[in-house]
């Protein structure tokens, strides 16, 4: 059985973690804010290009089609765009999108495919090495970042278009986390290259004439629409951390608040059970006088 001292170690040092925990958690509470009202600020933006995208796709057919939203023609190697966080301390949420994404890779391998990886973000990289090493081709680092803007995003996004018009791959899907509420992000993935274009979009009985044409619109809506897809993946996925923070901070706090009554109560009960056995011998030997 452990020493009193011991115990009374034990109950300042989970003290102390729970005092961090729960400053953890108050910060991520009120990063939440933001991420929350930047995240759900970008979703109509990016759902109004979607439906933009399919009016225009609509009139384009064959080989007047611009090459985002064709093809290559091919889908032998695929590049997934996995986008994580650069800290821990966020319960399931990295290993989820790391998750997802290593089953696509391993179902893309399995059918003899070739498979890339861009991490965006750390811990995304530090999951994956374990088995992709050789597949990675880059690690954004987040960080470099001081604040999350179309700026950044549309640098990966040129990053990738740019490995596309190289023909280093012929589909490109992107990971990321889905905000929905504090206790529920939703791994996602979603193939940005060739371009996802939206069956059930709105419909209108307005006919519009373009100029220039369907096709030259595209090509600069195209490039665009995907560096708008990055940011709302990252701005999601900025939700997303802070939520899953906040609610695995929390669940740490209350673990540490249970351990601490145990620990409490053991330390008691071995300092009374002290006390009797003193009381006993000095009783003992009294009676022996």
């Amino acid at each position: 059985m452990p020493s009193l001292k011991d115990l009374r170690n034990r109950i300042a040092s989970v003290k102390a973690t729970q005092k961090i925990t729960k400053a953890m958690q108050m910060v991520a509470a009120a990063k939440l804010r933001r991420a929350q009202a930047a995240a759900e600020a970008a979703r109509p933006y990016a759902e109004r290009m979607e439906t933009v995208l399919a009016n225009l796709a609509s009139g384009v057919t064959g080989s007047s089609a611009p090459r985002l939203i064709s093809g290559t023609g091919s889908d032998k190697v695929h590049l997934l765009v996995v986008c994580t966080a650069e800290r821990g301390l966020c319960g399931a949420f990295n290993s989820s999108i790391a998750r997802l994404a290593r089953d696509k890779a391993n179902a893309l391998k399995a059918e003899n495919k070739t498979v890339k990886i861009i991490c965006v973000g750390k811990k995304g990289y530090d999951i994956l090495k374990r088995q992709f090493e050789k597949d990675i081709l880059e690690v954004i680092d987040l960080r470099a970042f001081k604040q999350v803007g179309y700026v950044n995003a549309e640098g990966i996004a040129q990053n990738i278009l740019a490995r596309f018009a190289a023909g280093e791959f012929d589909v490109a899907t992107l990971f990321f986390s889905k905000f929905k509420s504090v206790i529920s992000q939703i791994p996602t993935a979603q193939r940005i290259i060739p371009a996802e274009i939206p069956t059930d979009a709105p419909k209108t009985d307005a006919v519009y004439d373009y100029e220039p044409d369907e096709s030259e619109i595209l090509e600069t809506l195209l490039p665009r629409n995907l560096t708008v897809q990055v940011l709302r993946a990252i701005l999601e996925n900025a939700a997303s951390e802070q939520g899953a923070r906040m609610s695995a901070m929390d669940s740490a706090t209350r673990n540490a608040g249970e351990m601490i009554k145990k620990q409490t109560q053991l330390y008691n009960r071995s300092r009374q059970a002290m006390i009797t056995k003193e009381l006993i011998e000095i009783i003992s030997g009294a009676e022996a006088l």
